[in-house]
């Protein structure tokens, strides 16, 4: 399904506002997709929002039509389950059962002050829509927040150097845009997208001198049965790794890249081995020549609309914040639930069972057996790979006092050493307030996992009443409280 920006906002958006739908859905990848079609299926008017122009979110984002990409399912692990499910999307659509908004970027959700008649509370979503940055409202009973995840990057002496990009990034760059970031790419960080990254910059052409992993994967090794529960997941690993030795791709595991050197553009980087808490081991360091650089620590789930909320979160074992769900994907706020990374990261399949999960709870229906197995598993599963790739405390060595942590704000490591060791910051909000550090375009969205490292402390949950950049004039048009 495509809709053109100039089609937003829509006839149908407007009517969102005046209608109320059982359920909104923010978010069209893997997880909200699932729920939106499932609970369509099940009966209940869903209206799904979504910043991005298609369906898929970042896991199945796929080339713009004017690239004319032959086979996008190429580019992609389980496109089948994507594609039967962007099907139904256009079919439940059609009928009138789901309204989708693209180019609908929610940047609140707040109890509805009139509720609805004869059903009770319900809940408002305020969305800035398309190119024009309209404002646009949807009512519903209920909300499923999808809202997915963003990559955690720990910076390193020349991060910001041009050719220095995200893996995930890098993805998106070859998925969407068909594109390469350069022609001899190191990928590095930790976590098991550094494989499918590598293997698809490989694929497509790139030479990938090295993959710089800096966990051990021996670390998996007390996790035995929940490795033995996933055995597809551990034949996705080998099909990774056979496209590796393919095309003769290094996997330096506990190492990392310590610093990328160049002028105008990365040239070559330092890699060096890392002790078993990430501290870089003297007499290691090597040079490996490049000119691109693809590099991501896991990812983040991103909570801003849920935490805004009161949703209650938990610590994931990967040193992240995630959402407390139940087993029917419901969060501490009746009426809110959540499905996918949200609820810690797990990988586009979990986002699928627990999207459906939650649209069987929203429509009142029983979970299927199956479902909740498939959850249960993959859970596990995540479980072992957050904890096998927690980032180690020694990582902050390789930072040197000049090195840029915030890059909005243009705040180096020093400074915020500075803050917490003589002017005693004590965690990352005061670090902020006395470095500016997370206080650019960003948000701390970059720079937040970091900051909270140097302060000495685990991040904490987002809280920002907006979740994204928001006109003036929107906030200036909505209602006024009543008076308490």
């Amino acid at each position: 399904m495509t809709t053109s920006p100039s089609d937003s906002p829509s006839a149908s958006a407007q009517a969102a506002a005046h209608a109320f739908a059982d359920l909104a859905v923010v978010g069209a990848g893997p997880a909200g997709l699932a729920a939106a079609v499932t609970a369509a299926g099940l009966g209940l008017r869903v209206t799904l929002l979504d910043a991005g122009e298609r369906p898929g979110g970042q896991y199945f984002r796929h080339p713009a039509p004017g690239l004319g990409a032959a086979r996008p399912e190429a580019l992609h692990h389980g496109w089948s389950a994507f594609a039967s499910r962007e099907a139904a999307l256009r079919a439940h659509a059609s009928a009138g059962r789901i309204t989708y908004l693209p180019h609908h970027h929610v940047w609140t959700v707040i109890p509805d002050p009139a509720g609805s008649p004869g059903t009770g509370p319900a809940w408002t979503l305020h969305a800035v829509a398309g190119p024009d940055e309209a404002p646009a409202t949807v009512r519903a009973h209920a909300v499923l927040l999808a809202t997915g995840a963003y990559e955690r990057q720990l910076p390193f002496p020349g991060w910001t150097l041009p050719g220095v990009v995200g893996a995930g990034g890098a993805q998106a760059m070859l998925k969407a845009g068909l594109v390469l970031p350069g022609s001899r790419v190191v990928v590095a960080g930790s976590g098991p997208l550094l494989l499918a990254v590598a293997g698809s910059l490989a694929a497509a052409g790139a030479r990938v001198p090295a993959v710089v992993e800096a966990a051990a994967y021996t670390g998996y090794a007390a996790h035995a049965p929940a490795l033995l529960r996933n055995p597809g997941k551990l034949a996705e690993g080998a099909t990774y790794g056979g496209a590796l030795l393919r095309h003769g791709v290094r996997l330096l595991a506990r190492h990392a890249v310590t610093e990328a050197h160049g002028t105008d553009r990365v040239e070559a980087v330092t890699v060096a081995r890392l002790d078993r808490d990430w501290r870089p081991l003297p007499g290691t360091a090597r040079r490996i020549p490049c000119d691109a650089v693809a590099v991501g620590h896991g990812l983040v789930p991103q909570l801003e609309l849920a935490t805004g909320l009161g949703c209650a979160t938990r610590p994931s074992p990967d040193a992240t914040v995630a959402l407390e769900l139940d087993a029917e994907q419901r969060t501490s706020v009746p009426g809110i639930w959540s499905a996918g990374e949200t609820g810690g990261i797990g990988g586009a399949q979990l986002a699928l069972a627990e999207g459906e999960i939650a649209a069987h709870s929203i429509a009142g229906r029983p979970v299927p057996a199956r479902l909740a197995r498939t959850r249960t598993r993959l859970r596990a599963f995540a479980a072992a790979m957050a904890g096998a790739h927690r980032p180690g405390p020694g990582w902050t060595g390789w930072l040197r006092e000049d090195t840029d942590v915030c890059r909005c704000e243009e705040v180096p490591a020093g400074r915020i050493r500075e803050a917490v060791e003589d002017l005693g910051a004590r965690d990352a909000r005061t670090v902020k307030l006395l470095t500016r550090a997370g206080m650019g375009w960003c948000q701390g969205r970059m720079c937040g996992p970091a900051v909270a490292a140097l302060a000495g402390t685990d991040p904490a949950p987002d809280r920002r009443p907006l979740s994204c950049p928001v006109p003036l004039r929107h906030l200036a048009a909505l209602p006024a409280e009543p008076p308490h």
